[in-house]
């Protein structure tokens, strides 16, 4: 999770108040996508297991992904 402005190839969900801007081909690998917010911040999940041989630290982790 990053803070961005959106492009063409984004789509723009507004939920509680809150703007996610999700890019569309990504979404489509990743869905469904979770973001719960906990004490000290957020945890992400999604339906691809990043941790699996990749450098990335998961989105079922409280880091990010990318």
């Amino acid at each position: 999770m990053a803070l961005d402005e959106p492009k063409e190839t984004d789509t723009e969900y507004d939920i509680d108040g809150y703007k996610y801007i999700v890019d569309k081909e990504f979404m489509e690998k990743v869905q469904p996508i979770k973001v719960d917010f906990v004490d000290i911040g957020f945890r992400l999940s999604c339906a691809v297991d990043f941790s699996a041989g990749s450098s990335c630290s998961g989105c079922g982790s409280a880091g990010t992904c990318g």
